[in-house]
């Protein structure tokens, strides 16, 4: 399927056997989330071909069991096979954390898309009210000062950096040292700090189960690395800086997915106090772990 989509380069999380996972673990673009979206609008049916047969697409969109009853909620109104039935005649698929690919029959459309948000709800909300009342039947005419107004909203988008400055006398004292930690999540076993370079930035060296990884993080930018967790090496970009005398904060940015980890950490003699926060995932709102550490 992915072939005549056009959708390039799909990666899906799979067994060690090898086998796709299937109902999770696939990474695409937002545009390809799309295409899927057009593909199950369209009865199956891709420029001129069949892909997928019209009768399954509607048995998978439409309500095979009941979830609840609340009409306020896009998570009690029906569930088919891997598809979530929305209000108002919708349908979509449902990823992690925001990932949405929002097919709207009755308005010839398709809404995806990607996030990394606790509010699901407040996401769809918003759709509802403020993209679904704006859809037409005819094309709306050119609109140059709107479509410059975007331009420029697209310009200024940024993820914002952690406040701070590239160096403090801590930094000396700290070099080179190795906290190990202690129950740390994510594997993490020891942390140490190497003194900032002549560009600014700060090497994090973190032995994340056994292996060492050096991270650059960049001071009043973000620096763009690789991480690799569970064995899977992921695209990163690291920015952080010296946020009081003995304290040194930095977030890790695993762009092309929802999550962005914060550690903020302070220095006390040979002891390291460390707070994790991940931006989405588990059960606890926030998700945040403290541990301690002490050089080794």
């Amino acid at each position: 399927m992915f072939e005549p989509l056009g959708i390039a380069e799909p990666t899906w999380d799979a067994s060690k056997q090898g086998v796709s996972f299937g109902g999770f673990g696939l990474s695409i673009r937002t545009e390809d989330i799309a295409r899927f979206g057009q593909l199950y609008l369209q009865k199956g049916e891709w420029r001129g071909k069949q892909l997928v047969p019209a009768a399954w697409v509607e048995a998978a969109t439409s309500r095979q069991m009941s979830n609840g009853s609340n009409p306020a909620s896009d998570w009690e109104q029906g569930y088919g096979y891997q598809f979530w039935r929305c209000r108002n005649g919708i349908f979509r698929g449902d990823g992690a954390h925001g990932q949405f690919c929002v097919v709207l029959p009755n308005y010839d459309a398709v809404v995806a898309i990607t996030a990394g948000t606790r509010d699901l709800q407040g996401v769809l909300n918003f759709l509802w009210e403020n993209v679904v009342p704006a859809l037409q039947a005819a094309p709306l005419p050119a609109d140059a000062a709107a479509q410059t107004k975007l331009a420029a909203k697209l310009a200024s988008l940024s993820l914002p950096m952690p406040a701070g400055v590239a160096s403090a006398d801590m930094a000396k004292t700290i070099a080179g040292k190795k906290f190990v930690l202690a129950n740390a999540p994510q594997n993490l076993r020891s942390l140490t700090l190497l003194p900032p370079g002549a560009s600014g930035e700060t090497v994090v060296v973190a032995d994340l189960g056994g292996t060492e990884q050096r991270l650059a993080i960049g001071a009043g930018a973000w620096r763009k690395g690789t991480l690799t967790l569970g064995g899977v090496a992921s695209d990163i970009a690291a920015s952080g800086g010296w946020t009081g005398a003995d304290s040194y904060a930095f977030k890790i940015a695993r762009y092309r997915t929802p999550f962005v980890m914060s550690y903020r950490l302070r220095f006390a003699g040979d002891t390291l106090e460390l707070e994790m926060e991940q931006n989405v995932g588990g059960n606890a709102n926030p998700r945040v772990a403290r541990v301690t550490g002490k050089v080794e």
